[in-house]
């Protein structure tokens, strides 16, 4: 062995040692919930209420926020049993509210510790009847809430030189899916403005982490909005939402949610078929863009109810609910999506 490979080995085992080492630092070092104040925006269901209820396990102390009062007033009972809550009405599209809602908290626990950004909203169907109404209000939400939580809360992080920050996107800000355009644009925007953010504030000890989550059995095609032929919409769109093979359990959602913040990943894609599809994006856009076309034909064409929107409890058909997603229909009632005297008819299978 010549000295020149010889030196090319001992380079590339001291690297290799120096990724271990660091990973293992790392791995070591974990950032604990336990005792900390922990920000949810969109935390009164769905994704954000099963992750509030895995920090109320860790000993964290909580602060959710979201729009419906009914809704908040629902989650404060259920987890005040077992962990310190205040909960505030906010629109976090509204820089005034979040300002006022940082400042209640700060008042009730002292300073942020964590900050996950999870408020989120849908408009489901073709690209006609969608409005400009649909991308700013969806543009709104995904990234003018998170700018405004950032930067109501990061001062405070930066001069203690702690914190975190977890930005819940979806594989939809990496990947842009036919009948979806106003989320997919406005998370795209939040994947972008998270990525630089993490870049930006490494240096002051605040930890930036990028969640892309698939299609989660939450329950949300209750509250989504779904346009043009609503019921087909609603249909294809709620079944994919409950097949275990393609989607994941908001539980399982929240743990690997929670784990990419306390190891301070950067970025973490929740769900193999997500993983999947993003290398195959990545490596293979043309062929991801045929395939989208190919399904973007099967979906539902424009007419029904046109740019009008109609809610997914509104939208119900023969085709969904059905038996074909029970599990998301589980998740409505359990993830607080819908109010448990709700119809009956919403889930059959559940008493």
């Amino acid at each position: 062995m010549n000295d020149r490979n010889r030196k090319r080995m001992l380079y590339s085992a001291a690297a290799a040692g120096a990724v271990l080492a660091y990973a293992g630092l790392k791995n070591r070092r974990q950032y604990s919930f336990g005792g900390k104040t922990v920000l949810i925006t969109g935390g009164s269901r769905g994704l954000g209420l099963v992750i509030a209820r895995e920090l109320a396990g860790e000993g964290a102390r909580l602060a959710i926020c979201a729009r419906n009062g009914d809704e908040l007033d629902r989650a404060r009972v259920e987890l005040e049993r077992s962990a310190q809550v205040i909960t505030i009405a906010c629109d976090v599209a509204n820089k005034a509210d979040v300002d006022v809602m940082v400042s209640k908290v700060r008042q009730r626990f002292g300073h942020i510790d964590v900050l996950i950004n999870n408020a989120g909203t849908i408009a489901v169907g073709p690209m006609e009847s969608m409005t400009v109404e649909d991308y700013q209000d969806a543009m709104n939400i995904h990234f003018w809430g998170p700018v405004h939580t950032v930067l109501a809360v990061a001062p405070e992080m930066q001069r203690r030189g702690e914190g975190r920050i977890v930005n819940i996107a979806s594989i939809g800000g990496k990947i842009s899916v036919p009948h979806l355009l106003p989320y997919c644009a406005s998370k795209f925007a939040l994947v972008g403005f998270s990525k630089g953010l993490r870049a930006e504030l490494k240096k002051d000890g605040v930890v930036v982490t990028t969640v892309c989550p698939g299609l989660m059995r939450t329950g949300s095609p209750e509250n989504a909005t779904f346009k043009g032929q609503h019921k087909a919409e609603y249909a294809w769109f709620s079944v994919s939402a409950s097949m275990p093979g393609g989607s994941m359990s908001a539980e399982k959602a929240a743990r690997q949610t929670l784990t990419a913040c306390r190891r301070g990943d950067a970025e973490a894609i929740l769900s193999m078929p997500a993983k999947m599809a993003a290398k195959l994006d990545a490596l293979m856009p043309e062929l991801t863009a045929g395939l989208f076309s190919i399904a973007g034909k099967l979906l539902p064409g424009a007419g029904g109810i046109g740019t009008a929107g109609a809610t997914g409890r509104e939208s119900h058909s023969a085709a969904s609910p059905s038996w074909l997603t029970a599990l998301s229909q589980k998740a409505a009632r359990r993830n607080n999506e819908v109010a448990l005297e709700a119809d009956p008819e919403l889930d059959p299978h559940v008493a």
